[in-house]
């Protein structure tokens, strides 16, 4: 076996009186030498941290770029449908910080250490669209908004944008938290608007997408299950809910995703909105000054009223244990 040494060692050493050859000495790149991705990192002002899941990012193949003025699935019709004179779909700024720190950001961009003092909160959607691919058409191409992650139904994570950029995801959350919109169809008053989304066979209920072209980059043979066979029921935000589960390959990755962030952030703890007997709160948070005070991972439904997702079936305390790892 060749012994590895560091590249400022001379090529032969004597040690003991023995000449040794060291051989194995690395290199050092050269220009022009590409340097390859493990496809686990996410980036965060610019730097790549490693989640032990799959991720594409925005300028890997196939993935999702909410930086492009244009639209995805229309590539020579720029704004989003609905508001087609707005070109971008994200800010760079953070609203709600100190001035010293805004003259910073303003003047040089963001650094690792402004950021994680900005960065409190992860904020969980259902994307209501069943499929990234269908999401990123709906949040980029038509609405003119974005999120900074899209997690598929088979666990692969896409980054839309590095972590320094204010997503549009969440209204006033923003610009202290980072958006990850989960692929499912979402919940409704009945089981008839999910009827299209789900069918059973000799394993169990099944996702079943309606349209072939919604499956992105889902592979042919890839099957999607809900973590749980029956459909659950809730109440969020005073509204009668009923929804399936996610996937488990979304709770796993979604898990690595997490314990990922909460490393990078250290604001970012592992609590959820609470009520008073200890249960996940089931309505928007009371006020705006709680809503900035939280820290944690919270729904969408905690940001505003109008919101039910991640919905009734989304397994809060699972995703926490995920998300604390090994602490």
């Amino acid at each position: 076996m060749a012994l590895e040494t560091p590249c400022w060692l001379p090529s032969r050493t004597v040690a003991f009186g023995l000449v040794i050859l060291l051989s194995a000495c690395r290199s050092t790149p050269r220009p022009g030498d590409q340097l390859a991705r493990s496809g686990d990192e996410i980036s965060v002002c610019g730097s790549l941290f490693h989640t032990g899941t799959k991720v594409i990012l925005w300028n890997d193949q196939g993935g999702y770029d909410a930086y492009r003025p244009h639209r995805r699935f229309e590539p020579d019709k720029a704004g989003p449908s609905e508001a087609p004179d707005r070109i971008a779909r994200f800010g760079s700024f953070r609203g709600g910080i100190p001035e010293a720190m805004s003259r910073r950001v303003r003047e040089g961009g963001w650094s690792m250490e402004d950021l994680r003092q900005v960065v409190t909160k992860v904020v969980i959607h259902f994307d209501a669209c069943g499929t990234s691919r269908r999401c990123f058409e709906v949040l980029h191409d038509v609405r003119g908004l974005s999120s900074h992650f899209m997690l598929d139904l088979d666990g692969t994570i896409y980054q839309t944008l590095d972590l320094k950029e204010r997503a549009w995801h969440a209204g006033q959350a923003n610009d202290s938290s980072v958006g990850i919109e989960i692929a499912n169809v979402g919940a409704h008053g009945d089981l008839e608007a999910l009827g299209k989304w789900y069918t059973t066979d000799s394993r169990g209920t099944r996702i079943s997408l309606p349209m072939a072209a919604d499956s992105g980059n889902l592979s042919h043979d890839f099957v999607g299950r809900p973590a749980r066979a029956e459909p659950v029921e809730g109440r969020i935000n005073s509204r009668n809910l009923i929804q399936y589960d996610f996937t488990v390959e979304q709770y796993e990755a979604l898990g690595k995703l997490l314990v990922t962030l909460r490393r990078i952030f250290p604001q970012i703890a592992a609590e959820l909105p609470r009520a008073p007997n200890g249960e996940v709160l089931d309505r928007a948070l009371g006020s705006d000054e709680e809503l900035l005070r939280f820290r944690g991972i919270l729904g969408h439904y905690h940001v505003t009223r109008e919101k039910v997702d991640p919905g009734p079936a989304f397994q809060w305390e699972r995703v926490l244990k995920a998300a604390r790892g090994a602490e």
